[in-house]
């Protein structure tokens, strides 16, 4: 999962659906400063290819990113010159600062395998955060509200090319198997790739229990930025 070929095309298929990273990153720092309201600091965990983190490093004074894929981490770091990204598994990286706000955006915490794992995440996303500092968790969906078969399909045309998204997605256990086929039309020919992504359907409990053991207590915004909702926590003088 996100190769140098989803890499390639992953923010134009997202901005044919109307996604804006700059309008989220915005609705995130205000929930951020109506809890801490001169927060200065920013960590940005799974930033993919940093599209919310160069929004973000507009609103905060000292921003970082944290990503995993060498792919996606490499163009975030062309992207943003003199912004730290560095490599890092969200459950167990430690960096050397502490953050006045943590964001974990777009699901990311849902390709997390077991509650364990998700804890761990949490956990150590919030011992990133000073005290009274603001961590921010974008959910994959509940089990409640996962559609079995969904189907969804994008067209995006633009930078010389076509992209066209299909996606299906099946409950397997606790886990969303989602198959994703892109077809890429460009100057060079017809190329086309398969993604196969996995998510965890933990529930709202799981999420506010990982919290509040991580001594940030959370509460849980159903509007959300994509549909799926917001977990904002503020972590405790301890």
């Amino acid at each position: 999962m996100y190769g140098r070929e989803l890499a390639d095309v992953y923010e134009m298929v997202y901005r044919s659906r109307g996604k804006s990273w700059a309008d989220e990153a915005e609705r995130v720092t205000a929930e951020i400063r109506s809890r801490r309201p001169g927060a200065r600091s920013l960590l940005d965990v799974a930033c993919g290819t940093g599209a919310h983190l160069e929004a973000f490093r507009g609103l905060f004074a000292h921003t970082e990113g944290l990503e995993l894929s060498d792919e996606m981490r490499a163009l975030a770091e062309r992207r943003l010159p003199g912004v730290p990204v560095r490599p890092g598994d969200m459950r167990d990286f430690a960096l050397s600062g502490r953050f006045d706000a943590v964001v974990c955006l777009f699901c990311s915490i849902g390709y997390l395998e077991t509650v364990a794992d998700m804890r761990a995440a949490v956990r150590t996303m919030a011992a990133h955060l000073v005290p009274g500092g603001v961590l921010v968790v974008e959910p994959w969906w509940f089990p409640e509200r996962f559609l079995e078969g969904y189907v969804a399909g994008d067209l995006a045309r633009g930078e010389g090319r076509t992209v066209a998204r299909v996606s299906h997605s099946t409950r397997q256990g606790r886990r969303t198997r989602m198959e994703v086929r892109f077809l890429v039309g460009e100057a060079t020919g017809i190329r086309e790739f398969t993604e196969i992504d996995l998510l965890t359907l933990f529930t709202r409990e799981e999420y506010l229990a990982a919290f509040e053991d991580a001594g940030c207590p959370a509460e849980f915004l159903d509007d959300g930025l994509t549909g799926r909702g917001l977990f904002v926590g503020v972590r405790g003088a301890g």
